[in-house]
């Protein structure tokens, strides 16, 4: 692989372009004819949480990279692909380009993406060693795109609020997932997950109930008439994906299991966020 190709996995493209999306969801549920008024501003907070989530990524492989060598040896750092001291410096041009993308949108976008920046540095450095406190944080950073894009139009909406807690749920329900994957290397840097301290069946358990809150919860925008009827066909796509994921989890938590479910679930988050973003055209 090239060292191209490195930074580009150290990125997470389909992470990066999920939080853009986000961001793009937040803004126009708080104002769904921004489009037309401030397309520019929109393609700022695309920036901003595309680059300031690849910068994440990367800086958390650098604190990574010794559990990684465990878990995931072919990952970029582990491999010797990339050296440590160019991911971080990687990482801190990333920054740069999406705090000069908030700079450039106001300054609500500014704070916002310098509390996110905070965020998930604190997680990185000492939040992913909590276990479930650690997965918080990251369905915090995860949720703070849509009220970045409410940042963007300057107005608080109770559907965007609606749709980050939704998110909230389902990051959770995903990190914990994550943690039977890495369940050998967490146990190995003493990193403190549900899986490692519970076991897997226990994680698997908590995870599919973080999964079926969101699926709970998802009917609540169009019952209160916040969203269109659009919403309805996307949000059952990823209501029976979620359903499908938390059932096939419980009956085989084994680590390849999880796997395929993670990645199948952040399938399921993108169309979840197309569903609230198409039953904001009304």
């Amino acid at each position: 692989m090239s060292k191209i190709g490195g930074y580009l996995r150290l990125m997470r493209l389909i992470n990066c372009a999920m939080v853009g999306l986000a961001v793009l969801v937040g803004a126009v549920l708080a104002n769904p004819n921004i489009g037309h008024n401030s397309w520019q501003n929109l393609v700022y907070g695309f920036v901003t949480g595309f680059t300031l989530t690849a910068a994440s990524m990367t800086i958390n492989d650098y604190y990574d990279r010794q559990i990684d060598a465990i878990n995931e040896p072919k990952r970029p750092i582990p491999s010797g692909l990339i050296k440590p001291r160019e991911a971080l410096m990687f990482a801190a041009i990333l920054s740069i380009l999406g705090f000069a993308a908030a700079y450039l949108t106001n300054t609500y976008c500014l704070v916002t993406a310098i509390i996110a920046w905070m965020v998930a540095a604190v997680y990185t450095t000492v939040g992913k060693r909590t276990g479930l406190p650690g997965n918080f944080l990251v369905s915090i950073i995860v949720t703070i795109p849509f009220i970045y894009g409410m940042a963007i139009v300057a107005d608080i909406r109770l559907n965007v609020l609606l749709c980050a807690f939704t998110a909230f749920l389902s990051i959770t329900g995903r990190e914990i997932t994550k943690g039977i994957v890495d369940v050998k290397g967490d146990k190995a840097a003493n990193v403190k997950t549900l899986a490692v301290r519970y076991g897997e069946k226990k994680a698997a358990t908590a995870a599919a109930l973080f999964y079926v809150s969101a699926i709970l919860l998802s009917p609540l925008p169009w019952l209160m008439n916040l969203v269109s009827f659009w919403f309805i066909p996307l949000v059952l796509i990823t209501d029976s994906g979620l359903a499908v994921s938390s059932f096939i989890l419980l009956k085989d938590y084994s680590r390849e299991s999880a796997r395929k479910i993670k990645k199948n679930v952040l399938l399921w988050l993108i169309i979840g966020l197309l569903a609230f973003m198409i039953g904001a055209i009304r």
